[in-house]
């Protein structure tokens, strides 16, 4: 099975396409265990490519032992993309997909999206500089932004497993414009991994938002900021959730902050 947008069907035709896509070059961002993620261009547009060869039953049987889904290939980041899609989450266009094979340990697959060009992801945002210097109410957008969309994904049984800033795209048009009246165009990126559901699990919903406040920890958002992402996730008067779930938010904090001394016993 194998699908191709129109612009791409010209570089990968033939019987052997499938193989085409699989010998594909390009500047290689990531290799491990097999997975492989690279950016090609065709006709002057960048493309991503991300294969998944097989992951073996090794990998599948480690990742049942520990209580989690094994990603078994480009399958889960299509259905990903197209859940949000459904519920209006901005992310990646899909310009390919393919897979082959029947059983679980050896089927191949890839998927093939747009680039997002132009853009810079909020933790580069972060480690730049940049985001300190933004004027308060672009501060407040993108918090509202991120919020929305954290709570848009959850109430549709979408959690993404690595939802950390380095996630979120930005155009950078939106920051030239030095305006703060207009909403962000925030992309969610890198769903390999993201589960579709009709409800989320309340693990994966606190480890989502306990991830999300880790990787935005050295950001200088302030008490406020924290408290406005809050309301806007809940979508209610902050009064209403000191009374409701102030333990939740406490929790949710706690984790964040043993996430990062352990990044930072790790990396530091």
């Amino acid at each position: 099975m194998m699908t191709l947008c129109p612009a791409l069907q010209e570089k990968f035709s033939g019987e052997n396409a499938f193989d085409q896509v699989f010998a594909t070059e390009g500047k290689i961002y990531r290799n491990f265990k097999g997975r492989k993620t690279l950016r090609f261009e065709h006709d002057g547009k960048g493309y991503f490519l991300k294969i998944h060869p097989g992951v073996g039953w090794g990998e599948i049987v480690k990742s049942l032992l520990s209580l989690k889904a094994p990603v078994l290939g480009a399958k889960d980041e299509r259905a990903a993309i197209l859940a949000l899609e459904r519920v209006g989450v901005q992310t990646m266009t899909i310009a390919g997909y393919g897979t082959r094979g029947s059983s679980p340990a050896t089927m191949q697959s890839f998927i093939i999206t747009e680039e997002i060009a132009d853009s810079i992801s909020l933790e580069e945002l972060v480690l730049e500089g940049k985001y300190k210097n933004l004027p308060v109410p672009m501060k407040r957008l993108l918090i509202k932004k991120v919020a929305t969309i954290a709570r848009t994904m959850h109430q549709n049984g979408v959690n993404h497993r690595d939802f950390y800033i380095c996630h979120f795209l930005l155009p950078k048009s939106w920051l030239d414009q030095k305006r703060g009246d207009v909403e962000p165009p925030l992309y969610v990126i890198d769903l390999h991994r993201t589960q579709v559901r009709s409800a989320v699990p309340q693990r994966w919903l606190e480890k989502d938002l306990a991830g999300l406040h880790f990787s935005s920890l050295d950001a200088g958002l302030t008490v406020r900021d924290r408290l406005r992402f809050m309301c806007f996730y809940e979508n209610r008067l902050l009064r209403e959730i000191v009374k409701n779930s102030s333990n939740f938010w406490a929790m949710i904090d706690r984790k964040a902050i043993k996430l990062y001394k352990k990044f930072q016993k790790h990396y530091g």
